[in-house]
């Protein structure tokens, strides 16, 4: 096996992505996004054996102040924003030998550079079938996500459209509410002001406001005419808009908002019912909606899942890549938490030291 270790700036990483159906999530400038965003280093590791190829990009974060302790030694890793994942080839994805023993010489690794755990989010559309193939206490089931078959004909889109989202795109369209693409850069400004009302809403976490006007305007100078917004208007005022991404047949919701007055039109219904028919149109094979908060079936989920009923599992892949090292920093928050060890460990947080409770 050739083993590589890809900085964000090598030529490398772009020659990789050219090989390999990918989304928008691997590109050396979003991870560059994240890197700056999340103030961590942001690397990828490529392994290549024979013709099967394995490219995974992720965040080193320094683990830092556990319970009382600072460990600014021991690192662990974890996904970019999003739904990443691995990307194989196709000879590397019918190879179970190859991805288990993949999975072995990355632990080797990211343990050589003083990491004690990994977790990484997985691509729900090109990383499907991967829990059948990885063991369980590596690879789980974490929840859902709906996507939007684009190959079907509009007429079938509309008829497994759920009865109370067919009823508010057509209200919406008979009230005047009209939606359309609009130039990212010109009306990003507006969007996050909605955007931060939603999250406000909501009552998001603290962390989703690190997405705010810089981080968006840098997401559209990195992705250009991969990335756009579609924007709901009434009567000369936005209603509701989503940003989303385009790549290799993939169409990404990556964010939505809604202003609060417009809340009983749902004119998120007809953005959505705009954006797949754009999307169709103009020859991509799948919308990810994505699922719910935290991979849970929740309010959002319900939403999204008025659109289609195709589902995918939203996998996740838990590495203890230093055994020693991890149970330490356990100890560590267990103890500052007056709680045993074995608490943490029974958590599905992970990594379990970085658990907030």
């Amino acid at each position: 096996m050739n083993i590589q270790i890809v900085n964000l700036s090598s030529s490398l990483w772009i020659s990789t992505l050219q090989k390999i159906r990918h989304d928008i999530y691997h590109w050396p400038e979003y991870v560059n996004l994240e890197a700056k965003r999340t103030e961590y280093r942001s690397e990828a590791i490529l392994i290549v054996d024979d013709e099967k190829m394995f490219f995974l990009p992720y965040v080193v974060r320094p683990c830092g102040r556990v319970g009382e302790e600072n460990i600014p030694e021991v690192f662990d890793v974890v996904s970019p924003y999003g739904y990443p994942g691995i990307l194989l080839n196709e000879a590397a994805a019918d190879s179970r030998e190859f991805m288990n023993s993949t999975i072995n010489e990355l632990t080797r690794v990211l343990r050589a550079k003083n990491v004690c755990s990994a977790f990484f989010r997985l691509h729900p559309i090109l990383n499907e079938g991967l829990h059948q193939i990885l063991n369980s206490d590596i690879c789980q089931i974490t929840g859902e996500t709906v996507s939007i078959n684009l190959r079907i004909s509009e007429a079938e889109m509309w008829q497994i459209t759920r009865r109370n989202h067919r009823q508010s795109i057509t209200k919406c369209k008979q009230a005047g509410f009209t939606a359309k693409m609009m130039p990212v850069k010109l009306y990003i400004d507006k969007f996050i002001e909605i955007y931060q009302i939603t999250m406000q809403r909501v009552k998001a976490a603290e962390y989703y406001y690190s997405f705010n006007l810089e981080y968006l305007l840098n997401m559209a100078d990195a992705f250009g005419e991969k990335m756009h917004l579609c924007l709901v208007e009434f009567q000369g005022e936005i209603a509701s808009g989503g940003l989303y991404t385009e790549c290799c047949g993939i169409v990404q919701s990556i964010f939505s908002a809604t202003q609060n007055k417009f809340l009983k039109q749902s004119p998120n219904s007809l953005q959505i019912d705009y954006t797949r028919l754009w999307a169709k149109e103009r020859g991509n094979e799948v919308l990810h909606l994505g699922g719910g908060v935290g991979g849970e079936k929740d309010s959002l989920f319900h939403f999204k899942s008025g659109f289609s009923k195709q589902r995918h599992k939203y996998l996740t892949m838990r590495l203890m890549v230093d055994e020693e090292k991890y149970n330490y920093l356990i100890r560590l928050k267990a103890k500052y938490l007056n709680i045993e060890p074995q608490e943490l460990l029974n958590s599905k947080f992970f990594p379990a030291y970085r658990s907030p409770n």
